[in-house]
């Protein structure tokens, strides 16, 4: 779900600062429901697990522009994701004195998700375990599937480090 801007940003011809970073948010969203994600990956392919999913390549940009000084862009970005789960929740039927809570936990979990991988990436944390507990939330799953996400991952963080910001802002994911 997209705000429109307000009418005083209608009549002063301000724009919503967002807008040019929505390449960048559908070229996340595209790459978290790649198929081989949910086929070589074993990633379940229900609502939650496609949520992880687009969950960990989020936590990988936004990792990306912390490192590359765009705090503010970092901001928008996941402000373009709050919107958009919320309102995913709204078609799924979730009213509104509970859509807050469920979007809260979202955040919560993109907060914990960012620091877990942040950590593998940097050598500080095992990768495999943290897949193991965030994106398949401790269900059993094969070695070769864990080791598909894992690769898979990592060469999208190595390609991450080769853009430039402006390229990464304007929706090139390597």
């Amino acid at each position: 779900m997209t705000r429109s801007p307000s009418i005083l940003q209608r009549l002063f011809g301000r724009s919503d600062p967002r807008e040019g970073l929505h390449p960048l948010y559908h070229a996340i969203v595209a790459e978290g429901r790649q198929p081989h994600w949910y086929l070589d990956g074993a990633v379940p392919d229900t609502l939650d697990g496609r949520f992880d999913m687009i969950v960990a390549i989020l936590a990988q940009v936004l990792i990306r522009l912390e490192q590359q000084g765009a705090a503010q862009e970092s901001v928008w970005l996941t402000e373009l994701f709050v919107d958009d789960m919320d309102g995913q929740l709204r078609q799924e039927g979730i009213g509104d004195v509970v859509v807050g809570k469920h979007v809260g936990r979202m955040m919560s979990a993109l907060g914990g998700r960012i620091s877990a991988y942040r950590d593998a990436l940097t050598g500080e944390g095992d990768f495999a375990e943290a897949l193991r507990r965030n994106l398949y939330r401790g269900a059993p799953v094969a070695d070769g599937a864990i080791a598909h996400v894992e690769s898979a991952l990592r060469t999208r963080w190595t390609r991450l480090g080769c853009l430039t910001r402006d390229a990464l802002l304007a929706g090139d994911m390597g």
